[in-house]
């Protein structure tokens, strides 16, 4: 492994509220164990990621602003008490779009990779990503974009049901609409009603043909590339367990190589002139034996740390260590390895014991055995607070859950009741 530049500091950008993202915690991890001075920026700033103790410090917004503070005047402050040039990792969407957009304006206080202009916005974006895969030629789900109801109605005819609504910028919705960023539509009704809440949204609704999942379907890919779009680290692994059941987050990924997602990966970052650390989501089409491409997410994806070889190199280290002019060793592969989600995966494997067979073993033809090694993404021996930080808050969550349930179940309640939701910083003030 090279020797990292330890008095370049790195600070950790997440925009999107979320207390509970492993990603975060692993990055933290990652560097703090390299020597790497890292700091966070988040909201909320109290979550189980701030128990770790390789986490140097957390920000939030400044005292004497709201949140609507332009956030190039908070990562000045920032910066300023760092007191020094350090590696900026968006760790979310919107925080990757943010730093896009300000990224001239960056470059005297911070170390970020040389990005096409907008090209993050345009790639998670995901009407405009799907007209970048026709284009290039990338396998991607037949997806309408409808002007009207009826065409939002006549989608379900030249699609089939069920089919899948995204709105195109997920990032935008407001946390208050209660809308998801993805829906399974069954009937046309659905899709209307959806196409109604058009303004609501703030982002293009579009359909996409549905590609029916099962065992081996899901695979993803993580990478980092540099200059001239060359891939200094990257590997595809498969979710062999999901959370909610089939259509979730990664609640247990296995490393795999598997050569037709690489390429696509590889080839896909080559056209754009990608710089930087990106996650991409496959599905296989087992009626065609191709793997569309259905998510491009600009940063790092929440269980990068699947892909860490044997010399302990990944991709937020690997970012580290280009954008500070060190040299990135030769990938020292670890297929077989396993990353595993302790929350997702409980809940997980609970839903899934009467409905599912087994998580399927079988690498994907061609593939060759390799380690089995398992990593999990909250439980460390070597900083195992965030873990109990995280099993608490994760324990109350569930009783204040259980508890609005009962409320709502009582016939003579006056309880008003918030839906439960994600919350998401959705507008960017630059």
């Amino acid at each position: 492994m090279s020797s990292f530049d330890t008095d370049v500091p790195v600070l950790l950008l997440r925009l999107d509220r979320n207390p509970f993202h492993h990603g975060t915690l692993g990055a933290v991890r990652s560097l703090g164990r390299a020597g790497i001075e890292v700091h966070v920026f988040a909201e909320p700033a109290c979550g189980p990621v701030s128990r770790s103790r390789y986490l140097h410090r957390t920000y939030t917004h400044p005292q004497d602003g709201a949140p609507g503070v332009p956030l190039l005047q908070t990562l000045r402050q920032i910066s300023e008490r760092i007191g020094r040039p350090a590696v900026l990792i968006p760790m979310d969407d919107l925080s990757a779009i943010a730093v896009a957009h300000l990224a001239n304006r960056l470059m005297d206080r911070f170390l970020l990779p040389a990005q096409p202009a907008g090209l993050p916005e345009q790639v998670a974006d995901k009407a405009e990503l799907a007209g970048l895969c026709r284009r290039l030629g990338i396998p991607h789900p037949p997806t309408v974009i409808p002007h009207s109801a009826a065409e939002a109605v006549a989608s379900a005819e030249d699609l089939g049901l069920p089919m899948v609504a995204k709105w195109s910028r997920p990032w935008l919705l407001p946390p208050a609409a209660g809308l998801r960023s993805t829906t399974l539509v069954r009937t046309p009704d659905e899709a209307q009603r959806l196409y109604e809440r058009n303004q609501q949204a703030g982002s293009r609704l579009l359909f996409q043909r549905h590609l029916p999942g099962g065992r081996g379907t899901d695979w993803f890919f993580h990478g980092c590339f540099t200059d001239g779009a060359v891939c200094l680290i990257g590997g595809a692994g498969r979710k062999e367990r999901s959370w909610p059941v089939r259509t979730g987050l990664t609640a247990m990924g296995r490393w795999l190589p598997n050569t037709e997602v690489e390429d696509s990966a590889c080839r896909l970052a080559g056209q754009l002139g990608y710089r930087g650390i990106l996650d991409l989501d496959f599905r296989l089409d087992s009626s065609t034996g191709a793997y569309h491409l259905l998510d491009f997410n600009p940063r790092p994806g929440a269980q990068f740390r699947l892909f860490t070889d044997r010399s302990g190199l990944d991709v937020v280290r690997a970012l580290h260590l280009d954008l500070t002019g060190r040299a990135v060793p030769r990938l020292r592969s670890a297929p077989g390895r396993i990353f595993l989600v302790e929350n997702y995966a409980v809940l997980s494997s609970l839903a899934s014991a009467t409905m599912t067979r087994p998580p399927d073993d079988r690498p994907p033809a061609g593939a060759a055995g390799g380690v089995r090694s398992t990593e999990t993404a909250w439980f460390a021996a070597d900083d195992p607070v965030p873990f109990l930080a995280m099993a608490a808050a994760w324990l109350a969550r569930g009783v204040r859950k259980g508890l609005c349930r009962t409320a709502v179940t009582r016939p003579a309640s006056t309880t008003t009741l918030r839906h439960p939701h994600d919350e998401r910083a959705g507008t960017i003030h630059v």
